[in-house]
């Protein structure tokens, strides 16, 4: 088989394709997650903190120098707002998957505990009867080799 065609195997497999679909799907859901922090959570949370933004607090280890109104070495600062800020998305984006995939188990034992259809008799009957008349063995019978012509 050729390059193109071993990749071209690959490629399509449905494995790819579902990793592709979920990392597409996981951007467009940061890019929600992102705005549910910046747009909505920061500005109350900034506003009770007395209007502090995270992403600007930081240490200044050398003030930037500047000549002429230019600046010709760059300051040196640890940005831990900026920090702050990036773990406080993580938790919220790993609160809303919590959420999410617990809603989603929710969902599924709720499915999972629906008592099943009542079994009709004269069906479960019906049905080891037309068995035994295509010669294959019904469950429950004690000698698999009992075949009935």
């Amino acid at each position: 088989m050729s390059f193109f065609g071993e990749f071209k195997k690959f490629a399509v497999k449905g494995n790819v394709i579902d990793l592709a679909v979920g990392v597409v799907i996981g951007a467009a859901f940061g890019a929600i997650t992102k705005s549910l922090v910046d747009d909505i959570i920061m500005p109350p949370l900034g506003l009770m903190i007395s209007g502090i933004d995270f992403s600007s607090l930081q240490v200044v280890l050398k003030e930037a120098v500047v000549e002429n109104g230019e600046v010709v070495t760059q300051a040196v600062a640890i940005r831990y707002g900026n920090f702050l800020q990036v773990v406080l998305n993580f938790i919220i984006i790993a609160f809303a998957i919590f959420l999410l995939v617990r809603g989603i188990n929710r969902m599924r034992e709720k499915e999972a505990a629906k008592p099943a259809p009542p079994v009709n008799k004269q069906e479960v009957l019906l049905a080891e009867i037309r068995d035994l008349l295509k010669g294959e063995h019904p469950a429950g019978a004690s000698d698999p080799h009992n075949k009935v012509v």
